[in-house]
């Protein structure tokens, strides 16, 4: 099942924060992540940088940190999402505000903004997940209970669905989104992202 771009967010099962991301991709496969200190990109392998005369929509940060909030998403929407954070909205206003202005991808296929951000704390009090979308027909932003962990993709599962993410570490998570457990099914991996909070946001990349 080809389920395009996917994001993931929520708690392991050694009940630790974590958010990972997957370039699943048909049309262009060519594409790269690659991560710094406190976000991740993704960009044209070399050779295919003038793609992004074709797309525009196929370079952009796919993560940044925020303080002890991490962000993912499909777009340049993450940069949206994380500025609004910078500046002190909540977690959920700062999404669905960045979704509804942005809205879907004005490609051939009405690509959908997909993303999730969490708090880097276990403190069920302190505690935040928020995963959303927004496509042609509809906009979503949806509270994650605590303890849970869930997946969202532009194409085919465009509700959150609950997910046992079993990655202990960053680079096991970019892994797990990447070719196992459940995401194993899904067709076409181009590159993937992951990071688990240790103490702090990791940001772990793989490319095929």
């Amino acid at each position: 099942m080809y389920l395009g771009r996917i994001v993931s967010v929520g708690m392991n099962s050694e009940k630790k924060p974590f958010i990972a991301y997957r370039v699943s991709s048909r049309s262009f496969p060519n594409r790269m992540a690659k991560s710094f200190e406190d976000k991740a990109a993704i960009i044209p392998k070399e050779g295919y940088e003038t793609d992004i005369f074709e797309n525009a929509y196929i370079a952009y940060n796919c993560v940044k940190i925020v303080g002890d909030i991490a962000i993912v998403s499909n777009g340049s929407h993450t940069d949206v999402i994380a500025d609004k954070i910078a500046v002190g909205m909540n977690i959920k206003d700062a999404m669905a505000l960045s979704l509804l202005a942005m809205d879907y991808e004005k490609d051939d296929y009405n690509t959908p903004r997909i993303a999730a951000a969490i708090t880097s704390t276990t403190d069920e009090n302190k505690y935040e997940a928020y995963i959303g979308i927004v496509t042609d027909g509809k906009v979503l932003v949806e509270k994650l209970e605590h303890g849970k962990a869930a997946f969202i993709s532009t194409y085919e599962c465009q509700s959150p669905e609950e997910v046992e993410f079993t990655a202990k570490n960053s680079a096991s998570a970019a892994k797990l989104i990447l070719d196992e457990g459940e995401f194993k099914k899904f067709t076409n991996p181009v590159a993937s992202v992951g990071s688990v909070f240790d103490g702090k946001w990791k940001i772990e990349s793989i490319n095929l």
